[in-house]
């Protein structure tokens, strides 16, 4: 058993002052009974909270979608600039979400953000090899070498990267499949392979595509069937 206000509070539309302010006005019924007090302890999963009679859907985990536009930070503050966070509609947000994995302040697609702890680690985890894939647009063309050379893996700094797949999609194009996510790991692969990533766009986490009709700065929540294919793996 959870408290009222708490659990009304939880699902993002109201502080909790401003639940404490609707209970008072005699606005929150439980079961079809007004309630009293903020602290009436209540089951959110068999009880029928409504306000203004309207019933109250209780989430336990929420899981967003967003097509990240430039210039914002994979953060949950904006101390480095403004987070994705901010993008997140006031009838979607709560406390506790989290962009799950990091896209840089400049590159842009498909994000998601949750206050599922452990879904973000199932699909971030490098030994769950859950794939992402980024359109990549470098300053010169890509070859057959690179493609080679993702392949095979590359040595950065801290080790040999896990072998990655290059497709070739256009004159300074290509699309490059991970399985994990170090630092800036596509600008410094395509760096050792003397090539400067211009632009850098994430099309697609697990089996999930990023859906063509969610358009940049947008999120909404994803389906059941989104979230199996997120965390699917070949």
């Amino acid at each position: 058993m959870e408290r009222l206000d708490k659990v009304i509070a939880s699902q993002g539309q109201y502080s909790r002052k401003e639940v404490k302010s609707l209970i008072a006005r005699r606005r929150v019924t439980v079961d079809g009974v007004t309630a009293k007090a903020p602290e009436q302890k209540v089951d959110a999963d068999q009880s029928t909270i409504c306000i203004d009679g309207t019933p109250l859907t209780v989430k336990r985990q929420l899981y967003l979608l967003l097509n990240k536009p430039r210039g914002y930070v994979s953060s949950t503050d904006d101390s480095d600039g403004v987070s994705v966070l901010e993008l997140v509609p006031r009838e979607l947000f709560r406390q506790g979400l989290f962009p799950a994995g990091r896209l840089d302040k400049d590159t842009t697609g498909m994000m998601v953000i949750t206050d599922d702890g452990q879904m973000a680690h199932r699909i971030l985890a490098p030994k769950k090899h859950v794939k992402k894939r980024y359109l990549v647009t470098i300053d010169i063309p890509p070859t057959e070498t690179m493609r080679t050379r993702f392949a095979e893996g590359i040595n950065l700094v801290e080790g040999l990267t896990k072998p990655a797949a290059l497709e070739i999609v256009g004159e300074y194009q290509a699309l490059v499949t991970l399985t994990e996510g170090r630092y800036h790991q596509i600008k410094r692969m395509f760096s050792a392979c003397g090539a400067t990533v211009t632009a850098l766009h994430r099309v697609s986490m697990g089996n999930l595509n990023l859906p063509d009709d969610l358009k940049e700065g947008e999120v909404r929540e994803l389906t059941a069937e989104e979230l199996l294919k997120l965390e699917e793996i070949e």
